[in-house]
């Protein structure tokens, strides 16, 4: 029989990624999530889709779930995508001791989490770090930033969700900080936005790319991702993965300053965009069982959700004057989404977003929220994940 692979977070575009390549190497394909996941679910990539509880909502019932679905299907590798992550480094302990499960123990992964714990390890791993402050009020922000521009984000977040910037310093009339925790304050950087993903194995940084978010929603998620050459960051990332001994994905946010500087913003230790760079020919399953020699894409790569560059990018070009740019990156990116011979994701997707929509009314939340609350983890404690 062929090996089984079993992939968390259905509902992103890297679990449909990840299983078209392991698809494309003869494995059998499940994926898995706690709400609809026809994005990837519809793919002729994947055997079967699996419905999951919420392992923020029922942390047992997530972890039997899981259970049972890699022993009746003989899933050999079970791969997270997304903040799922984190609750299943919490249950490992429940599953079985011969399955690979691609993630790494639960205390690193809330140390490469935390904004301001990344930071101070970053730091001591040789990367170069923005100036930044643990904060818990808006006056103590204002007195650390001393009438610098500054960002200020939850310790916790993600999708760049409640970050506030302020490149001119902050003003008099500035909203008190929401009551959900530390904040981290950290001086505003002018420059090029860069992002990287990498996959590592006990150390070893097997895969990495880096991109530009040419094309985003707001200042939030990216929909077209722009390939780069940049091997100096590549080598911070392996020095703090070997420092590290760290195993799964793992990506960050970084900033390339106007003096050649490369400072590291935050780390997501879960699968980001950059998978999408990847030609079909990069054996990543093999990366993420820890085989083989280092593999990045070509430099000038280019991806992009294709509904969103067609719509969102397309009116965010007409307002601001890019139109000719546009047309560029449209020509010469690829959709992730809908592929020759597997095209059932884009409608797929749409599902999916109506799924969303219905959540978000019945949860009281906006998109968003409704798409990710369920496996979100914010630093709080977890609960048991034996019965």
């Amino acid at each position: 029989m062929n090996p089984g692979v079993l992939i968390l977070g259905g509902r992103a575009p890297v679990a449909l990624d990840h299983a078209r390549r392991f698809a494309r190497l003869g494995w059998r394909v499940h994926v898995a999530d706690s709400i609809p996941c026809r994005l990837s679910g519809w793919s002729r990539a994947v055997a079967a889709a699996h419905a999951l509880r919420s392992p923020r909502q029922d942390a047992a019932g997530f972890a039997a779930d899981l259970d049972a679905i890699v022993s009746r299907h003989r899933i050999d590798l079970l791969l997270p995508t997304c903040e799922e992550a984190f609750h299943l480094s919490h249950a490992r302990g429940r599953l079985p001791k011969e399955l690979q499960v691609a993630v790494d123990d639960f205390d690193k992964l809330r140390a490469l989490h935390s904004k301001w714990d990344f930071i101070e390890l970053a730091r001591r791993h040789g990367m170069d770090v923005p100036d930044s402050a643990r904060v818990r009020s808006l006056d103590e922000a204002r007195a650390w930033a001393g009438g610098r521009g500054v960002v200020l984000k939850p310790e916790f977040s993600r999708f760049g969700v409640h970050v506030r910037l302020h490149p001119q310093g902050l003003p008099d009339d500035a909203p008190p900080l929401p009551v959900r925790g530390a904040w981290v304050a950290q001086a505003h950087l002018s420059g090029r936005e860069l992002c990287s993903y990498g996959i590592a194995h006990r150390g070893e940084l097997l895969a990495h790319a880096v991109y530009h978010p040419g094309w985003r929603l707001h200042r939030s998620s990216s929909y077209y991702f722009a390939g780069e050459a940049h091997p100096r960051l590549r080598d911070a990332v392996a020095a703090l993965v070997r420092g590290i001994g760290y195993s799964g994905q793992i990506s960050f946010d970084w900033i390339l300053g106007g003096d050649g500087r490369y400072r590291v913003l935050e780390c997501n230790p879960r699968a980001t965009s950059g998978l999408h760079l990847f030609s079909f020919t990069e054996d990543l399953p093999a990366a993420l069982r820890g085989e083989g020699a280092l593999r990045e894409p070509a430099p000038d790569s280019a991806r992009m959700i294709a509904a969103l560059m067609r719509t969102a990018g397309w009116w965010t070009a007409l307002r601001q004057g890019r139109l000719a740019s546009w047309r560029r990156d449209w020509h010469r990116a690829r959709d992730v989404i809908a592929l020759p011979g597997d095209r059932a994701p884009a409608p797929g997707s749409l599902a999916d977003l109506g799924s969303y929509a219905r959540l978000a009314l019945r949860q009281g939340c906006n998109l968003r929220e409704a798409a990710t609350r369920d496996i979100e983890w914010d630093g709080e404690p977890l609960g048991a994940a034996e019965r």
